[in-house]
C-alpha cells in the first residue's frame, strides 16, 4: 500500500477560497475556487492564461442526484471558454480546472481525459450530469493513453479530497494499481425485517456507507418526533427520502407497494442508511448484521486480542 503526499494551498488563507491541489511527483494540477473569484481567475493565473486543460461546474439543485450538477469540458482556451460558460450556464457556483505543468498533453490527450471524466461520472452516479453529448475520446498511442490512465488515477485521488465526489461510488472504487492503493471494502452487511418485507445491503467502501443497489426499503418515511430536539433530524431525513423517489433513486413498485433502490446511495453513517431502509431512526451499529455479527462488532474486530 503507497501512501500519497498531497499538497493543499490556500492562495488566500482561507478555506472555500482559491485553493491549488497538487501530488508529489505528478505532472497534474489543479485550481479550484467559487465563481465569485472568476474574474480573479481570468485576469491573474497564469495556469488559466498559459495552459489547456480540462474543468468541471458544479452547482446545487436539490431536485436532482445527490443534490449536484455538473457539467465536464475541455478547452485550449479557458479565459474565452469560462466567459461563455459565465454568460450562458446559470447553475453552477464552483469550477474545478486540471491543468498539467509544463505543458505535458496536448489536445488529444485532453480529449481522452474529458471522455474518461464523464464515463466516470456517470457510473459513479453521485451528481446529474449537465453534458448534453457524451465526450468523444482521442486516438492515442499505447504510451500516450497509459499517461492518461496514471493521470486519471491520480485525479481519483485528489479530488476528493477537495470534496467533489462525483467520480466516487462502490463501482468506481479506485482499483489496486501500482498508482494507487486498493479500495478498502468491508463485508456486505444486511438488514431485514420480515413483516415489514425490508431486504437491505450496505457496504463501507474508502470510509464511505453505501446502500446497495437492489434494496428493498420501506416505502415511506414512518418515524415521528418525540422531541423538538429530533423534529429537524427527522424533518431532514423525510426530505432525503422524498428526493431519492424524485430523483429515482428509490422506485416505489405499484403493485406491491414496496420500494427498491435503482442505484448504490452513499450514506453519512450506518444509522443514516438504516433510518432510509426502515423509515425511522435506526441504530445503524446495532441493526446492520453480517457473518460475523452487528456492524459494531466488525468495527470493533481484533481491538480486545
Amino acid at each position: 500500500m503507497k501512501g500519497k503526499h498531497i499538497e493543499l494551498f490556500l492562495v488566500d488563507g482561507v478555506a472555500g477560497g482559491l485553493t491549488t491541489a497538487e501530488i508529489a511527483g505528478w505532472t497534474g494540477h489543479i485550481l479550484a475556487g467559487p465563481r465569485a473569484e472568476l474574474t480573479r481567475i481570468l485576469n491573474e493565473r497564469d495556469e488559466v492564461k498559459e495552459r489547456n486543460g480540462v474543468y468541471i461546474l458544479l452547482g446545487n439543485d436539490f431536485g436532482v442526484t445527490e443534490q449536484t450538477r455538473a457539467y465536464i469540458g475541455r478547452t485550449e482556451n479557458f479565459v474565452t471558454r469560462f466567459r461563455e460558460h459565465d454568460a450562458k450556464k446559470d447553475f453552477w457556483d464552483r469550477l474545478v480546472i486540471i491543468t498539467a505543468k509544463d505543458a505535458a498533453f496536448n489536445e488529444g490527450h485532453w480529449g481522452e481525459l474529458e471522455k474518461q471524466l464523464a464515463d466516470q461520472a456517470r457510473k459513479a452516479e453521485r451528481c446529474y450530469l449537465e453534458n448534453g453529448n457524451t465526450p468523444q475520446g482521442r486516438k492515442l498511442s499505447e504510451a500516450q493513453r497509459s499517461d492518461m490512465e496514471a493521470f486519471f488515477v491520480q485525479l481519483q485521488v485528489i479530488l476528493p479530497v477537495l470534496g467533489i465526489n462525483i467520480l466516487r461510488g462502490r463501482k468506481t472504487a479506485v482499483a489496486a494499481q501500482e498508482e494507487a492503493k486498493p479500495a478498502t471494502e468491508s463485508p456486505i452487511f444486511s438488514l431485514k425485517q420480515k413483516k415489514r418485507q425490508i431486504d437491505a445491503k450496505l457496504q463501507v467502501v474508502d470510509g464511505e456507507f453505501f446502500l446497495l443497489e437492489g434494496s428493498r426499503i420501506a416505502p415511506r418515511w414512518i418515524g415521528k418526533a418525540v422531541a423538538e430536539t429530533t423534529e429537524k433530524s427527522y424533518a431532514s431525513m423525510k426530505s432525503k427520502r422524498d428526493a431519492l423517489v424524485n430523483d429515482g433513486s428509490v422506485r416505489i413498485d405499484a403493485a406491491t407497494g414496496l420500494a427498491i433502490t435503482t442505484r448504490d446511495i452513499p450514506c453519512s453513517s450506518t444509522s443514516q442508511a438504516g433510518a432510509l431502509a426502515t423509515g425511522r431512526s435506526t441504530n445503524g451499529r446495532l441493526a446492520w448484521k453480517w457473518e460475523g455479527g452487528t456492524y459494531a462488532d466488525w468495527e470493533e474486530r481484533g481491538l480486545n486480542t
